[in-house]
This record gives C-alpha cells, sequence and structure tokens, in this order.
C-alpha cells in the first residue's frame, strides 16, 4: 500500500476518541496518510549537551540545579521565578502561566533542562523551557520532531507538539512498516536511499542528524521526481498528435511590414524571442512557450509579431491581460500598430455588454471577421466562439489560475490545440520556471530597447520625504511628469481594520492615496493630480490613466493599481511611500513604469525610519516635533522597519535586474507565496524546496524525463511502481481532503 492510500481515520489509532479526533479534523488532519505527511518543520537536538554559557549559540541541553524560587507582579499577573544553574552558568526560568513547577522544581533538586535564553535585566532569562527528570529518557537524549501547529493544536504549543508526537509514533507503529516504495528500485538502489517506511520513521524520529538528512534526502527525491514525471507527461501530450508543418519559420510578410513601419530596430533579445517564436508557429507540434522579460523589455511587440504570422495564414489571435486598464492599452497599441495593415482588432471585457454591441462582436468573431481579439478572461466564456482560434498570448500569466488556462485550450480549433504563448513581466526564477513550468520552452528578453537608460534608485527616510518632493519639483519644471505611490486607498481603509487590531496597527500610520492626492495639489499648486486606485469602475480608471498620458495630469497619485502596464514615455520620478510595505516583485514593478522614454528616470524609495524600541516612548510632544521635521508625516509613526523590510530596500538600491530580484524574492518569501504561484497546481509540496533543492530537482527532472522517453507508458517493470502510484495514489492533491 502507498502513503497516500492510508485513508483510515486517526481514529484507529491506540487513545484517539471523538474530542481529540474532532481536534484533528480542525487542524486539517482527516487521515493517517494526512497526519504521517505532516511532516516535521525542525529538530531539536536534544542527545547533545549544551551548557547555559553558550546559550547565545542556541539552544540550551544541560543539567541544572534548582537554587532558589520566587515570585514577580501581583494578584492574577503573579509569576513564578526559578534560579537555576549548572556547571557553566546560572540563569532564571520565568514560568508564565506554570505556577504548579513550584512542586515539581524545588529547592536543591536537579533536573534535565532544554530551552532558549535571552539576556535580559542583567541576568541569562528562559521563557520557552522544558524539564524532565534528571534520570528520565523521554525527550532528553533524542532528537525530536518540531511540527507545523494549526487549530486548536497551536493554542498549547508544548502539549501540541508532545500529541503529535505520541500519534506519529502510534501511526507508524500500526501502518508505517508495510509501505510500498514510490521511487523505481533502480534509482533507490543508485543513490543509496531509505525504503518509504524507513524515511517515513527516519524523518519522525531520526536516531541521528546524518540518519535524519538521508530521510529528508529521500523523501524529496521522491517530491521532486513525480513533479518532473507531471510536468514531462503533459510535454507529451502536447506532442503526441504532429501537426502539418506551415509556412517557413522566417519573418511573414505580416512582420516585415510592421517591422518596416517602426522607427527603431528590434533589440538583439526581441529578434531572439521572435525568431523562436516564429519556428514554434511553423513547427510540427502547437507551442506553449514562455517568453519572459523585464519590465520595459518590449514583449507586447514580440507577441504582435506573433500575431501576425497567424493572422496571415488565416486564423485568429487572442491576447488576455489580467485587467481592463492592461487590456484597453494592449487594445488600443493594436490599433495604432495593425489596423494600418489591414488587420481588424477588437477590444472584449465583461463590461461590453448589451444586446448590440456584444452580439455583433461575437458574431464577428465566429465568423472570423475580427482577426484579433484583446480582453480580459471573458475572451474564454461560454458564448464566445472562434472561427479558427490559432494563436492565444497570455499576459501576466501568472495571474491566471490552471483552470482558466483549460478553457483557452478548449477554444482551439477544430484542427487541435492553438499555439499558447504565456509572457511575463514579473521575471521567474530559473528554478520556479524549471519547476512550475517545465512543460514550456522559455525564451527570454534580455536587455533594453535602444536609448534607454537605467533607473536610478535612491533609499529616503520619510523625515527626508521633502527633500524628495524638492528634487520632483525640479523634474516637473523642465516638463516630465511622477507617479507617487500609496500602500492604502484611503483612511476607510484603517476604519474598517479597526475591529481586527492586528490590521489595524500594521495600517496605522501609513498614507493613502485618496488623501495624499489633496496634499499634493497643494504641495504642488501648479501641477494638476489625477487619481487611480482599484475601487474607482473602469471608466474613472481609464479617464485619469488617459489624462495623466496625455500630460494633462502632471502627477498620478496611485495605490498598486500602476504596476502592471500603464506605459508614459514622459513620467520620469516614481516615489513609493512605506516603500518597506511592498514585496519585491511590486517594487520592480513599480520602477518599471518610469525610464520608458529617453531621458534619466529616477525611483525615489521612501520608508519608515521609526524602530520598534524607540516607538513605545513617544508622547504626544515627540509626534509634534517628527511632524514638523516631516512635513509630508501622517503625524502617526508608522510600523517599524522590519529586517526583512530593510532587506527588501537594499536589494532594490543594489540592483536593476529583474532576474536577480526575482531570485531574492523567492529566498525572502519561498516559493509558495510567490505571486500566482499557489494557482499553479504544481506547488502543494510536502517537504522540498525548489530553491535549496535545486541539486535534487534537476537529478529528479533528469530521471523523470529519461524514464519518459524510454518507456512513456511504464511497462517495464522496474518503471511499473510510478505507474501504479499514479493510478492509485496521484500525488499533488490535498492528502484525505
Amino acid at each position: 500500500m502507498f502513503l497516500r492510500e492510508l485513508s483510515a481515520s486517526p481514529g484507529t489509532l491506540r487513545g484517539v476518541g471523538p474530542s481529540l479526533l474532532r481536534t484533528l479534523s480542525n487542524s486539517g488532519i482527516y487521515t493517517i496518510a494526512s497526519l504521517l505527511t505532516r511532516y516535521p518543520r525542525d529538530w531539536e537536538d536534544r542527545s547533545r549537551a549544551a551548557l547555559l554559557k553558550d546559550w547565545a549559540k542556541g539552544p540550551v541541553c544541560t543539567t541544572v540545579k534548582i537554587l532558589a524560587q520566587d515570585w514577580f507582579g501581583f494578584g492574577r499577573m503573579k509569576t513564578l521565578k526559578i534560579h537555576v544553574e549548572d556547571e557553566s552558568a546560572r540563569g532564571v526560568l520565568i514560568c508564565f502561566n506554570r505556577p504548579f513547577l513550584r512542586h515539581q522544581l524545588t529547592v536543591g533538586k536537579s533536573c534535565r533542562l532544554w530551552g532558549r535564553f535571552y539576556y535580559k535585566y542583567g541576568e541569562l532569562q528562559s521563557t520557552a523551557f522544558e524539564t524532565e527528570a534528571e534520570g528520565s529518557s523521554k525527550h532528553f537524549g533524542n532528537i525530536l520532531p518540531v511540527y507545523p501547529l494549526s487549530g486548536e493544536l497551536s493554542g498549547a504549543p508544548v502539549r501540541g507538539q508532545n500529541l503529535l508526537r505520541r500519534l506519529m509514533r502510534t501511526a507508524l507503529e500500526q501502518y508505517g512498516n508495510a509501505l510500498d516504495d514510490e521511487i523505481p528500485p533502480d534509482l533507490i538502489r543508485r543513490d543509496s536511499l531509505f525504503s518509504k517506511a524507513q524515511a517515513l520513521w527516519a524523518i519522525h524520529f531520526p536516531p541521528s542528524m546524518e540518519t535524519l538528512e538521508l530521510a529528508r534526502k529521500t523523501l524529496i527525491f521522491e517530491e521532486l521526481f513525480y513533479l518532473e514525471i507531471l510536468v514531462g507527461k503533459q510535454a507529451l501530450e502536447r506532442k503526441r498528435a504532429p501537426r502539418a508543418v506551415k509556412s517557413p519559420p522566417g519573418f511573414s510578410s505580416l512582420q516585415k511590414q510592421l517591422l518596416d513601419r517602426l522607427s527603431f530596430r528590434l533589440s538583439p533579445g526581441q529578434e531572439t524571442a521572435a525568431a523562436e517564436i516564429n519556428a514554434d508557429l511553423s513547427g510540427p507540434y502547437p507551442m506553449a512557450r514562455l517568453l519572459q522579460g523585464d519590465v520595459g523589455s518590449g514583449k507586447t511587440l514580440v507577441a504582435f509579431l506573433a500575431a501576425l504570422k497567424v493572422i496571415e495564414e488565416g486564423g485568429q489571435a487572442a491576447i488576455m491581460a489580467p485587467t481592463e486598464l492592461l487590456a484597453r492599452q494592449h487594445a488600443e497599441n493594436a490599433a495604432r500598430l495593425l489596423e494600418p495593415l489591414g488587420v481588424k482588432p477588437a477590444y472584449l471585457t465583461g463590461k461590453v455588454t448589451g444586446k448590440t454591441g456584444r452580439a455583433q462582436l461575437l458574431r464577428a468573431l465566429e465568423t472570423g471577421d475580427v482577426d484579433i481579439v484583446l480582453g480580459t478572461h471573458a475572451l474564454f466564456s461560454k458564448d464566445v466562439v472562434y472561427r479558427n482560434l490559432r494563436l492565444v498570448i497570455i499576459d501576466e500569466q501568472h495571474r491566471f489560475g490552471v483552470t482558466q488556462r483549460q478553457a483557452v485550450i478548449a477554444k482551439g480549433s477544430s484542427g487541435g490545440a492553438p499555439d499558447i504563448l504565456m509572457m511575463s513581466a514579473t521575471p521567474i526564477p530559473r528554478t520556479l520556471a524549471l519547476t512550475v513550468f517545465g512543460d514550456l520552452d522559455v525564451s527570454v528578453i534580455t536587455g533594453m530597447p535602444p536609448g534607454r537608460k537605467p533607473v536610478k534608485t535612491h533609499l529616503a527616510k520619510e523625515s527626508n520625504a521633502h527633500k524628495v518632493y524638492n528634487f520632483v519639483e525640479k523634474e516637473l519644471e523642465r516638463g516630465a511628469q511622477a507617479y507617487f505611490v500609496y500602500p492604502l486607498i484611503g483612511d476607510e481603509e484603517t476604519e474598517e481594520a479597526a475591529a481586527d487590531l492586528e490590521t489595524a496597527a500594521l495600517h496605522r500610520g501609513l498614507k493613502d492615496a485618496v488623501s495624499m492626492a489633496g496634499e499634493l495639489e497643494r504641495i504642488f499648486p501648479r501641477r494638476p493630480v489625477a487619481l487611480i486606485h482599484s475601487r474607482l469602475d473602469d471608466e474613472q480608471k481609464r479617464a485619469a490613466m488617459e489624462a495623466f498620458r496625455r500630460g494633462d495630469a502632471k502627477i498620478l497619485a496611485a495605490t498598486s493599481v500602476v504596476e502592471v502596464g500603464v506605459d508614459v514615455p514622459n513620467a520620469s520620478c516614481m516615489v513609493i511611500h512605506h516603500a518597506e510595505r511592498f514585496g519585491l516583485a511590486a517594487l520592480h514593478q513599480l520602477r518599471g513604469r518610469v525610464g520608458r522614454g529617453k531621458d534619466q528616470a529616477y525611483c525615489f524609495l521612501i520608508y519608515s525610519e521609526n524602530s520598534s524600541e524607540g516607538r513605545g516612548g513617544r508622547g504626544s510632544a515627540g509626534k509634534k516635533a517628527a511632524v514638523a521635521a516631516a512635513p509630508f508625516s501622517s503625524g502617526e509613526p508608522a510600523p517599524a522597519l522590519t529586517e526583512e523590510g530593510k532587506r527588501r530596500l537594499k536589494v532594490m538600491l543594489e540592483s536593476n535586474d529583474g532576474f536577480v530580484i526575482a531570485e531574492e524574492d523567492l529566498k525572502l518569501r519561498g516559493p509558495g507565496q510567490i505571486a500566482g504561484f499557489e494557482q499553479s497546481g504544481y506547488l502543494r509540496l510536502g517537504i522540498a524546496d525548489p530553491v535549496r533543492n535545486v541539486d535534487l530537482l534537476i537529478r529528479a527532472r533528469n530521471d523523470a524525463f529519461a524514464i519518459l522517453e524510454a518507456d512513456p507508458a511504464f511497462l517495464l517493470p522496474e518503471h511499473r511502481p510510478v505507474a501504479e502510484v499514479l493510478e492509485r495514489a496521484p500525488p499533488f492533491t490535498d492528502v484525505g481532503v
């Protein structure tokens, strides 16, 4: 039996009654499989001594003698304090909500102690500690798993950990010894991996750190191997039915006409990408290509070239964008660049309604009177029928889920699946592209179009914001335009969050776009200000953007709604307030809104310099002084600048390369949090990390693709486990749900 086939309830385990069963269910544990795949997030090595004097190096694990007990605080806040010493130093145990320890840890007694210590009030203290009788070996002398806790289990962490440890051991004893291996046996032998049963025991209860590492290697490799098996199968499916080879792969007549009309030459990166796409469009299999390029690298023009090749051969093209703002901009560019060539474009979103307008457009698509349609996900609604959809271009593809991509494929002509080109201005690190989009070919547009200069990035404290504004005024004076971006839309966001104390604390002191639009009008009285944010209706957004694009508005106050697709070459300044509140990808995208012309552009990242230590004691006089020093401050101190926030700002200051920034973003946030990847359907990984485990990822990919090439149906005896796993216990599903 495979691990994911263990569908029995945890209620079958010894000692699990109805109450505990409900607790486990509320914590996401419904089956034995979902229990055993709740892998530890860390391990505590209590097999090695660590003296009190070495508290700064990590957790202490030592034998101590109880020297004294006393109490501090009054009433309900009265707290026990126990003084201890080992052979190297003295320390204090702060026993919050544990007054019963006065009976267990009596003066003169010795016990084993594990805990994390810190130096405070002139003494070594610990509030997170565990003790055990001196001769006991229940926990001490072992390597203990530390599990991620959720639901009711997280309310009492020590109890939750001990409960899961007990249940894991019971489950392994009852079910874990007869599990079938999922990795092909020849790969287990080649890499000296554990069997599945050995790996499970060793991941939960390792006898040594060396054994733990081999267990992790086994389970990580297994997970990545099946990930790449699925990725490879998708690639094979796409190439199963060859189509007739179409026109030669070079530039077509229509493509050459567009290139001749341009006032510039394609960059080398654009030329390479266009050639790779042309080769795919002329090839025997439907194209599935990911086009990556930094902000402003010219991906849209390459996409238009691809559409022209298909249109010239009698097909239709569709370009899908994540927002109506970006879709409209694509439609306007198509009208400007493609209509003079005789191409018939159309614009379709969910807002295109009415019996006349929408009905006429749908009829034109069905009869082939529209060559290229640009819009949002409405392009693939049930009532939209194409005469001969040959090419689908998905812009900012990471914002669309798997279901939407399947709807795209279903709209293809009767001749088969359409060619698909996915574009991303959010550079996807090589490791994630390999993992999540491993069935796609990848084109990368490197470099920028001729004449563009790198954006100069500057950091500024909130108290120095006036210096930034003075610089922006000089840029406005010479005729340029500026963006001012804020993390909130309006004051009402803080009011709505008031019931949520944590959210309210995070919002307190942050500037918002609505209030600051009025403030900007006061600061720059001769410069018209436009306002855009997600709560405006589409017509208001369009009007604001059009005013800014035409130059009627010199300043645009906005939220991160301008992150994607807004193209105003005359804008030379991007000012981002509370920059530490934005993710790296968003900051890079926002910076990419400027520098799209030939003039030097600037990005100012204004951050809060508050430290967590300095905020608590500030009184009203301190607030007034702060406002006087920084006239653009809200008066309320913003949340403190975190270490992660500092790292993000440092990365932005040091690099303009989107791929470098994406790799750093991945290190900071992990693969599951990168925008949109949680929708991919692939990254429900239990223990593997594609970034940290990249060597195993590449090894697993090579092994998986070698098996698929030699034995795609898994008919050979050594490959039968793979077929059985896919049939009986398919991976990357929510276990037991």
